[in-house]
């Protein structure tokens, strides 16, 4: 089972996952295997070079053109979206849930869904910041081949909208805005979908906001169990379900095979890598630059803290996102 991204649900407010019924040897390992990678410490493994001599690499890669951009949840920090594990990231106050736990667990699910229910506000209401529009432009100019980002907040898609941009973007781990059904495969709009549990909760979004805590960068947050037993879940439109899950890539869960086959095509094509506002913790994203390095393509990494690929990469500028790339877009222009 792989280690991929993730939905959140405070550890604090659950049982063992392993001790449910439903849990069978399998899933039960392939939980093991997701909450090792959640634990996942990022340590420093090479030192970061001066800012400037970072920054002067960096900007010889990107004029290069061609370059292959993936993005962490540092990217979305300034849009007001916190990143996972940065100083003040969401790991130090909760434990995402797994993929074997949204789906073996129906009491897991229900607390996810009150939980985003009251969060998905704040998420939707969230807009790019000059990171976003500055990437996209790069990429309109073709400084940037394609971007990978492991965020499910949907910012670089509006980002590209808005500056009118086709290059290839891929969202590694899926897309907030989007729900599934896992009975019948049915999808909805989040939004849509949010109307509906509305009309099922009157009022309770707002009054639970008031005792809401940490806005996750899943967009949930943490709530006490009374609110939990008050939230009504709906079912799926087709199949009345309650089945239905967040679009998204959730830890212990494989990133699909088509998303694959279009980041290879992206790594095969691309003259190196940037790594922006990630951790690479994962060994979705951090598997991109792994790629790279065999084919002994050049690695930027701009990052505010340590990040996994670090040992593979020609440059480390450990530094704030937004101020970096936006002097990189001045010495471009």
């Amino acid at each position: 089972m792989s280690e991929e991204s993730a939905g959140g649900l405070g550890a604090q407010e659950m049982r063992p996952a392993t001790d449910s019924p439903a849990f069978t040897i399998p899933v039960a390992n392939a939980h093991r295997a997701a909450l090792r990678s959640i634990e996942r410490v990022v340590e420093d493994t090479a030192p970061p070079q001066a800012g400037e001599a970072a920054q002067a690499g960096i900007l010889q890669m990107l004029r290069v053109g061609g370059v292959l951009a993936v993005t962490g949840a540092g990217v979305s920090t300034d849009s007001g979206i916190p990143d996972y594990r940065g100083p003040q990231g969401s790991l130090h106050r909760h434990r995402p849930m797994t993929y074997q736990e949204f789906l073996h667990d129906e009491g897991a699910r229900h607390r996810y869904w009150a939980r985003s229910f009251v969060g998905w506000r704040h998420m939707d209401s969230a807009t790019p910041n000059s990171a976003h529009h500055l990437l996209a432009g790069w990429q309109r100019w073709g400084t940037l081949s394609g971007l990978v980002t492991q965020n499910v907040d949907g910012l670089h898609a509006l980002a590209h909208h808005e500056v009118g941009v086709e290059s290839p973007l891929i969202p590694l781990h899926g897309d907030l805005a989007t729900v599934a059904c896992l009975t019948c495969g049915n999808r909805e709009e989040r939004r849509h979908l949010d109307t509906r549990l509305e009309e099922a909760n009157p009022g309770y979004a707002e009054e639970a906001l008031q005792a809401a805590e940490n806005v996750n960068p899943d967009g949930d947050v943490a709530l006490e169990d009374s609110w939990i037993r008050r939230f009504h879940m709906v079912g799926c439109l087709v199949c009345g379900s309650t089945r239905l899950k967040p679009d998204v890539v959730y830890f212990g869960e494989g990133v699909p095979a088509e998303r694959k086959v279009l980041v290879d095509e992206l790594v095969e094509r691309s003259s190196g890598l940037l790594v922006v506002g990630s951790s690479m913790a994962v060994m979705s994203g951090f598997k991109i630059a792994l790629q790279m390095h065999r084919a002994g393509r050049p690695i930027g990494i701009i990052n505010g803290g340590p990040s996994r690929a670090d040992a593979k990469a020609d440059w480390r500028w450990r530094t704030r996102i937004a101020p970096a790339l936006e002097s990189l877009d001045a010495a471009l222009r």
